[in-house]
């Protein structure tokens, strides 16, 4: 059995036709049973109805003209009195080429069922040679006839041949869909704008900025999630305050014990022991307890807000560059971006760090990206990291270096996802690592 291609398949080319959002396809289940209503009462009107009224009209129409000729022919001389009583009664004009023959025209042609329906008519009718001139006098059907001294020429009001009703009939079902269709796109837009609403705070608040609270509104499934989106931002601010002080109250009792082992230290007679190797000890213990808490607290209670990145940049740049690291940026034409400073200077501290440790030369670029999102890349000509290991290098004390924590690049990963960006390691065009950043402006 052979299998479509897969460019082909139904479902992939449905997918590409249908509309994506929410309002699209809502709209289009509205419209696509209105059209068929349209297309089934058409069917019935124009398809049955219409033309039994169009073949009934065009036989009566060519009745008449053909009563009147055999009239005229067993009447020859009223026959003037009977095309004026014709006229007068039918609509009727008749005009008579005494000696004329009848040009041949061939088959009519035809605009519609209506000029089909004549046709049929008169030739089942008038017994006669005749022709059709559907383009003659304005709002009539030309008819010319052969008889045996002339040709008569009949004109036909059209509107003997038409139904009035029909453009009524198109009217009303134009304008009922068109009433349909403002009442539809007026209800779904306004149950659109809240779900579009309760998914803009979603994303806002997974960025790591504080909406607010959002009014329910709309249909009782969307009032309901957008309820609990609500009760859910509540608990999440609470755990993180309670995370907050609780951590605070861990960094206090860690660092008292710490601060009596410091005294203790500075108490003791030098000659007794190496008092100087403990206060190493202890400093490096405070620093690595700051340095946990730092990681386990996150951004803390920092709220978003408007920060020029290329000056944070540069600011970070010109302090590891008086460390003595080689720094070149690219900070081209920069917009500011919503984020939290600190952290924001924390992450991109930690990245120049570990750049700075293990490298000689530092490349710092920075652009926009698809007016929405913000491109921060890092390169390094130093050893850099394998791409198996890449992953497990972003995880907390993972470390491959005995002076390191391996929480810097971790801290820096957290922050970035915390502000709805991502952290990404690949191989610097300098040989080295390179450290890829996007986050939305």
């Amino acid at each position: 059995m052979r299998l479509a291609p897969r460019g082909l398949e139904p479902d992939r080319v449905l997918r590409k036709i249908l509309p994506r959002s929410l309002f699209g396809r809502t709209l289009l289940i509205v419209i696509l049973p209105l059209i068929l209503l349209e297309g089934v009462a058409l069917q019935i009107f124009y398809g049955s109805h219409l033309d039994v009224l169009s073949r009934r009209l065009a036989g009566s129409v060519a009745g008449e003209i053909a009563f009147v000729l055999d009239q005229a022919a067993l009447h020859p001389a009223s026959s003037a009195r009977i095309f004026a009583h014709a006229g007068q009664r039918f609509q009727f004009r008749f005009h008579f080429h005494e000696g004329e023959k009848l040009t041949p025209r061939g088959l009519p042609h035809v605009f519609g069922p209506v000029d089909t329906d004549l046709a049929r008519a008169l030739r089942r009718d008038l017994n006669r040679k005749f022709s059709l001139v559907w383009n003659g006098p304005p709002g009539m059907i030309r008819v010319d006839v052969q008889l045996a001294t002339g040709v008569m020429t009949v004109d036909v009001p059209r509107k003997r041949l038409y139904v009035g009703a029909l453009y009524i009939f198109f009217a009303w079902l134009a304008g009922v869909t068109i009433l349909l269709l403002g009442i539809a796109i007026l209800f779904l837009r306004n149950q659109v704008r809240a779900i579009r609403r309760l998914a803009l705070a979603a994303e806002a608040f997974g960025m790591g900025r504080d909406p607010g609270p959002i009014r329910p509104e709309g249909a009782i499934e969307v009032r309901r999630a957008a309820t609990a989106f609500n009760r859910m931002q509540d608990r999440i601010r609470r755990f993180l305050t309670q995370r907050t002080a609780m951590l605070a109250g861990v960094s206090h009792d860690l660092r008292t014990p710490l601060t009596r082992l410091r005294l203790a230290i500075a108490m003791l007679p030098p000659d007794i022991a190496d008092t100087d190797g403990m206060n190493d000890d202890v400093t490096e213990m405070e620093r690595l307890i700051g340095l946990y808490l730092t990681f386990a607290r996150g951004e803390g209670t920092e709220q978003p807000q408007p920060t020029d990145i290329a000056l944070l940049i540069e600011d970070l740049a010109a302090r590891a560059a008086r460390g003595g690291a080689a720094i070149a940026l690219d900070l081209a034409h920069l917009p500011q971006a919503v984020v939290r400073p600190e952290a924001m200077r924390r992450a991109l501290s930690n990245l120049l760090d570990n750049a700075a440790r293990h490298a000689h030369r530092i490349v710092v670029a920075a652009a926009p990206e698809g007016g929405q999102m913000l491109r921060i890349v890092i390169d390094d000509d130093g050893p850099g990291i394998p791409a198996e290991r890449r992953e497990q290098m972003l995880r907390p004390f993972e470390s491959g270096s005995a002076a390191g924590t391996g929480l810097g690049l971790a801290i820096a990963r957290d922050i970035v996802a915390a502000h709805g960006g991502t952290l990404r390691l690949d191989t610097s065009p300098l040989g080295g690592l390179r450290v890829a950043i996007t986050i939305p402006l």
